[in-house]
C-alpha cells in the first residue's frame, strides 16, 4: 500500500487544495496531520488573543471534512519536522506533501523536511506563487505596478474540488478534536465559516467595493477575509478567481498585493526584520508614546479607534492601519518593528509577509516610492469616516460629539486625552531626522 502524509500549517481546508489533491492521486492512504508548533507557541506571534480560539475552531472544521471524505486529522504537538518525520515512518509514508510558504520560518522547516524525507511543495497559498513571474534581469519585484502587470497574464487555473474519497493508513485514527475555543471575537475560525462569509461578502457588496467600499471606514463592508487567508481556511485563487469572474477587479487588486508581498519576503528574508531599503533612521525611544499609542489614547480620534478596534476584534480595517502605522513611525517617530511587533500580538491575521511589507511601505523603508510620505490622520479622518462612524463605533467617549467636533484635534470630551504631539511640529520633526539621516 502506498500511503502519503500531508502536512498541514496554515491551509486549514480541503477545497482547493493542490497538496491534498496530490496525495490523494498518487497514494492508496493519506494521513491527514496538523502540528501544533512548540517554536511558534512559545513566540509573541502565537499568542494574539483569540488566534487559539480561531485556529482551534479551523481545525475542529477541518477534521469534520477530512471525515466526512473517510479519513479525519491526525493531531500532534511538539517540533514540527521531528514529529512529521516520525509519523512518516511510522506509516510507512513514500512523501510528505504540503503546501510552500515564504516566511523565514516556514522556509527553515521545509529545508529540514526536505533533509529527512522525500518533501514534495505545491503551490496552495497564492494566486500567483514566488518566483512565477520576475522581472529581467532579476528574480523579483519591487515596484507593484509592474508586478501587478506581469501578475494578470497568468491563467489562474481552475480551483481543485476535494478528493473525492481519502483512506488512512491501516492502523490510523484521527485524533479527538479539540473543543473549539471562543474568544475570536467577530470571526468564526474554520473553511465553512471563511466559505459562508466570502460567498455572502461577493454577493452583498462586491459590486461597491471598487467604487469607494474599501475606503469607507464607517460603512465597515470590506470582507473580513484576511484571517481566512491567512490560515488557509478559504484559497485565495478561488477567491479570485470568483471575483475576477464578477468583475471584481478592486478586490483582485487587493490579492495580488497579497501575492506581491509574498514574493518580496521570499526574496529578502531578511526584511522581517531588517530594512529593505534603510533611510538611516535613528528611531526614538518613546515607551510612553508608545503605550499610549496601543492602547489608542493618542487624543487623535482616528488612530485611537483603530488601534481599539485592534485590541477589541484582534482586526482592523486596511485603510485604518495606515493611518495607525504612518503616526507611529512619523509622528512620534518609533521603529517600526515596534509597531509590527504590536500587531502580532493582536492580530488574527497577523501574516508575516503582508505584515512586514506593509509596516515597511509606510514607515518609508520599504517599496514605497515617496518614502517620506504622511497621513494626516485628522485629514484622513475627514475623508474616510466624515460623519465620524467608524470613530464613534469604537472610542465611547465621543459617542455624543459631532463629526465637525471629531473632526478638529484638541480637547473633545473630558474623558479623552489631547493630542500626543502637535501635527505639524511632529512632522517637522521627522522630516528634519530624515534630512539629517540622508
Amino acid at each position: 500500500m502506498r500511503v502519503a502524509v500531508v502536512l498541514f500549517t496554515r491551509d486549514l481546508r480541503v477545497d482547493d487544495h493542490p497538496a491534498l489533491v496530490a496525495a490523494a492521486e498518487a497514494a492508496d492512504a493519506v494521513l491527514p496531520l496538523f502540528v501544533e508548533d512548540d517554536g511558534i507557541r512559545a513566540t509573541r506571534y502565537g499568542g494574539a488573543p483569540g488566534r487559539r480560539a480561531f485556529l482551534e475552531q479551523a481545525l475542529a472544521d477541518l477534521d469534520r471534512s477530512l471525515r466526512e471524505l473517510g479519513g479525519g486529522l491526525v493531531l500532534r504537538r511538539g517540533d514540527v519536522v521531528a514529529e512529521t518525520v516520525r509519523l512518516a515512518r511510522e506509516v510507512g509514508a513514500e512523501a510528505v506533501y504540503a503546501s510552500a510558504d515564504v516566511s523565514p520560518y516556514s522556509r527553515r522547516r521545509e529545508d529540514r523536511l526536505a533533509r529527512e524525507l522525500d518533501l514534495r511543495l505545491v503551490n496552495g497559498h497564492f494566486v500567483v506563487p514566488p518566483g512565477e513571474v520576475t522581472p529581467g534581469g532579476g528574480d523579483h519585484y519591487q515596484v507593484f505596478s509592474a508586478y501587478h502587470r506581469a501578475w494578470q497574464q497568468v491563467p489562474m487555473g481552475d480551483p481543485l474540488p476535494p478528493p473525492a474519497r481519502l483512506r488512512l493508513p491501516d492502523g490510523v485514527a484521527p485524533t479527538p478534536p479539540p473543543s473549539p475555543g471562543t474568544g475570536a471575537g467577530a470571526f468564526t475560525g474554520g473553511e465553512r465559516a471563511g466559505r459562508a462569509r466570502a460567498a455572502r461578502w461577493l454577493d452583498e457588496h462586491l459590486d461597491g467595493y471598487g467604487a469607494g467600499g474599501h475606503d469607507d471606514l464607517g460603512g465597515d463592508v470590506t470582507s473580513r477575509l484576511s484571517p481566512y487567508l491567512h490560515f488557509g481556511c478559504v484559497s485565495a485563487r478561488a477567491l479570485a478567481v470568483e471575483a475576477d469572474g464578477r468583475a471584481g477587479d478592486a478586490f483582485v487588486r487587493q490579492l495580488c498585493w497579497r501575492d506581491f508581498y509574498a514574493q518580496l519576503l521570499w526574496a529578502n528574508p531578511h526584511t522581517q526584520v531588517d530594512d529593505l531599503r534603510s533611510r538611516g533612521d535613528r528611531w526614538l525611544d518613546d515607551p510612553e508614546s508608545l503605550a499610549a499609542w496601543r492602547e489608542g489614547m493618542t487624543g487623535y480620534p482616528l488612530v485611537d479607534a483603530g488601534m481599539r478596534q485592534l485590541r477589541a476584534e484582534g482586526w482592523m480595517h486596511n485603510r485604518a492601519r495606515m493611518v495607525v502605522a504612518s503616526f507611529l513611525t512619523k509622528h512620534l517617530g518609533i521603529d517600526w518593528r515596534a509597531g509590527a511587533r504590536v500587531f502580532f500580538d493582536l492580530l488574527l491575521d497577523g501574516d508575516v509577509a503582508q505584515n512586514v511589507g506593509n509596516w515597511q511601505w509606510v514607515a518609508g523603508t520599504g517599496v514605497d516610492t515617496r518614502p517620506n510620505r504622511v497621513f494626516n490622520p485628522t485629514a484622513q479622518l475627514r475623508k474616510l469616516d466624515p460623519e465620524g462612524a467608524y470613530v464613534r463605533r469604537y472610542v465611547p467617549e465621543l459617542a455624543d460629539v459631532s463629526a465637525r467636533e471629531i473632526a478638529e484635534p484638541g480637547l473633545l470630551a473630558p474623558s479623552y486625552p489631547t493630542p500626543i504631539v502637535e501635527h505639524a511640529e511632529a512632522i517637522a520633526a521627522f522630516r528634519a531626522r530624515r534630512a539629517r539621516a540622508t
